[in-house]
């Protein structure tokens, strides 16, 4: 994975911004389990989020954070950063595989 998927749950809630590109390294796997199913993860082995400091105790961001982990501690945020990359990817590799990525960059051109 590229990471692009895991800079952007770390924005709102007032994470440092200059950390975000070492943060954000994810590496995505996927193994077929059986003939229908498969198991996908995402590894972060260097996420850093923050709960308290920073830009953190801005209003919009303190909002934010409550709303993305409301018991506002730092492991239930990286979490939620985690699952958040994991949909994110599944929902790249499916507008891939569907052909819909590529028709949309087509379509949504704007040097038309």
């Amino acid at each position: 994975s590229s990471g692009i998927n895991a800079e952007w749950p770390l924005r709102p809630g007032g994470q440092d911004v200059a950390q975000a590109g070492t943060s954000s390294m994810a590496l995505v796997t996927m193994e077929t389990v059986d003939k229908d199913s498969l198991y996908v993860s995402v590894t972060m082995p260097c996420i850093e989020v923050g709960v308290v400091g920073g830009g953190t105790n801005l209003p919009q961001q303190r909002n934010a954070l409550e709303i993305i982990a409301p018991d506002v501690k730092a492991e239930l945020l990286a979490q939620v950063v985690c699952g958040a990359v994991l949909a994110g990817e599944l929902s790249l590799l499916a507008a891939m595989t569907s052909g819909d990525l590529v028709k949309s960059h087509i379509s949504l051109n704007r040097k038309k």
